[in-house]
């Protein structure tokens, strides 16, 4: 363990896959660990939540699950008084839950659209205040955001682009509300990563999104783990309200 998160303690939402291969809240929860924080890992399926905790104890960290829909006020509340229970102390928040909703405009539902809302969006809400109470109270702390690329170009997915620039404004917004107080929120913008959200996709459609970024390459739940690392780490404590863009270049182009 290199130690850069040495003595925290951090909360993962999202920290199961949803399917098999690695999402990003799993790599965050890993690399986490990796890197000496506790981390409760949340997800609303507790077995997924165990399965990567697993992972961790396995390589000698430390971790505990917990179940918890975090598009509910009170369990949101839960999670967090259950890190400062098992641990006396909480110090990230990273919020990763989300959905993928993929119509345009004109065939998007109003339930889609509030589902999609609930999920990728009011969920950060909620679970952010909640840390941000007990933030503000010891006067520091880092709440990490996932946002996505869709949020910061033009793309047809309009539920989630408009959710996912959401939380773009909502970093923002917060930012100037608890930095008095000690606290940083910034967001993570990945471009085309490969996780379980995207396994249905072909090979095709899988070529396509590796090489329309300028270093043609496929981004994992890593890329995305490490930005998080740095996000919630000492080393980033003069940033805030800030969108970290993780994309191998493809907010530049317009290949996709």
């Amino acid at each position: 363990m290199a130690g850069r998160l040495a003595g925290k303690v951090a909360v993962v939402t999202g920290a199961g896959s949803r399917g098999p291969g690695l999402g990003n809240g799993k790599a965050t929860s890993i690399l986490f660990a990796r890197e000496g924080a506790r981390v409760l890992c949340v997800d609303l399926a507790k077995e997924r939540a165990e399965e990567t905790v697993g992972l961790i104890r396995a390589e000698g960290g430390v971790a505990e699950a917990f179940a918890a829909d975090v598009t509910r006020a009170d369990d949101c509340d839960a999670m967090i008084a259950e890190a400062l229970r098992r641990w006396s102390t909480f110090d990230v928040l990273h919020n990763n839950v989300g959905i993928e909703s993929r119509t345009n405009l004109v065939d998007t539902t109003e339930a889609e659209w509030d589902q999609v809302m609930l999920v990728d969006l009011k969920s950060m809400f909620l679970a952010s205040r909640t840390a941000a109470r007990e933030m503000t109270k010891r006067g520091s702390g880092s709440i990490v955001c996932v946002s996505s690329v869709a949020g910061l170009r033009a793309v047809g997915r309009t539920a989630y682009a408009t959710a996912k620039a959401g939380v773009i404004g909502f970093v923002r917004s917060v930012a100037g509300q608890v930095g008095p107080q000690g606290v940083r929120i910034n967001a993570i913008a990945p471009g085309m990563v490969w996780t379980p959200m995207v396994g249905d996709h072909d090979e095709a459609m899988r070529e396509r999104r590796r090489a329309a970024s300028l270093l043609g390459t496929e981004g994992t739940g890593w890329d995305v783990g490490w930005a998080a690392v740095f996000l919630a780490s000492d080393e980033s404590r003069w940033i805030t309200g800030q969108t970290l863009v993780v994309d191998a270049g493809l907010t530049l182009t317009t290949r996709f």
